[in-house]
């Protein structure tokens, strides 16, 4: 019940984000990094309202177990803790760039890259362990991943970079699980906010005053970034970071769904191909969820 718990979390984090693309893009004439810096700040304001005000209960709760630790303990909660806000506010900044400014395509192939980076990286830094099922649903993915991004070079490099730095993410909060998710979360935007504050004098445009712009962010900060990312550190407490990664394919698979039914685009044999492969390789990865089967 335990893990279909935090599977549930990590699947419904993942399908929210799907749907992103639909928030962001109507946004493409203002900067990437004005639409980074109201992002993380609107979400850290939020986020310290509600914990400051609602929530003492939890911070002196996760304070009283910060100050129980050993030095090397709380010398190892903060490094993961601060480069988990650093590696957050990259990985932001470069989405939104792409989305913008490279193409769509870039953006959505980052989300086929990084399922395969994180599992391969939390086989050798988390020493993870996969079954012979899981290694042949990656090996699904590999050959999916290469039949979609044939002939997109540029588009992969941008991908790559995208998807290692959340990958990257991913593992370090697997390892950083003690504390309350939403006081991690929290941490983490005053840590972002802290990266992006002395740039904004220096980088930042002509505040926006269209209304469009303020309801989108505000549609952003709750239901693509909050809720979202608390429902992927509250996964990463009782799932690997492999399997979390794996379902980040529900991402590329509702994009490819609403291209299909929604905005009735054309669908070539070859994404056909890609995206079965794609949902092959998610049963597969999660065969003992699905199918109550015991691993190899």
């Amino acid at each position: 019940m335990q893990l279909n718990k935090y599977f549930f979390s990590a699947l419904l984090s993942f399908f929210i984000w799907g749907f992103f693309s639909l928030a962001l893009k109507p946004l493409h004439d203002y900067p990437s990094l004005d639409i980074l810096f109201y992002r993380v700040f609107y979400a850290t304001t939020l986020l310290l309202v509600i914990n400051l005000f609602f929530r003492k209960e939890k911070l002196k709760k996760d304070l009283a177990v910060f100050h129980s630790f050993e030095k090397s303990e709380k010398q190892k909660t903060l490094v993961l803790t601060i480069l988990g806000g650093f590696l957050l506010t990259f990985n932001w900044f470069l989405f939104m760039y792409c989305v913008n400014h490279v193409s769509l395509q870039s953006a959505s192939f980052a989300y086929l890259i990084c399922p395969i980076i994180t599992t391969i990286l939390a086989y050798f830094i988390l020493k993870e362990q996969l079954s012979k099922w899981q290694w042949f649903s990656v090996l699904l993915c590999v050959i999916s991943c290469g039949i979609l991004s044939y002939g997109h070079v540029t588009e992969l490099i941008y991908s790559l970079v995208i998807a290692t730095t959340f990958a990257l993410y991913l593992i370090s909060q697997r390892k950083n699980n003690q504390f309350d998710r939403f006081v991690v979360l929290t941490v983490q935007m005053v840590i972002a906010t802290s990266v992006l504050l002395p740039f904004y004098p220096f980088y930042k445009g002509e505040t926006p005053t269209a209304s469009l712009f303020w309801i989108l962010m505000t549609l952003i900060v709750l239901l693509f970034t909050i809720i979202p990312l608390f429902l992927n550190l509250y996964a990463l407490k009782g799932m690997n970071s492999s399997a979390v990664g794996i379902l980040m394919y529900t991402n590329p698979l509702i994009n490819f769904l609403l291209a299909l039914f929604y905005f009735k685009e054309e669908i070539n044999l070859s994404q056909a191909i890609a995206y079965s492969l794609i949902l092959v390789s998610i049963l597969l990865f999660n065969e003992k969820m699905f199918f109550k089967t015991k691993y190899s």
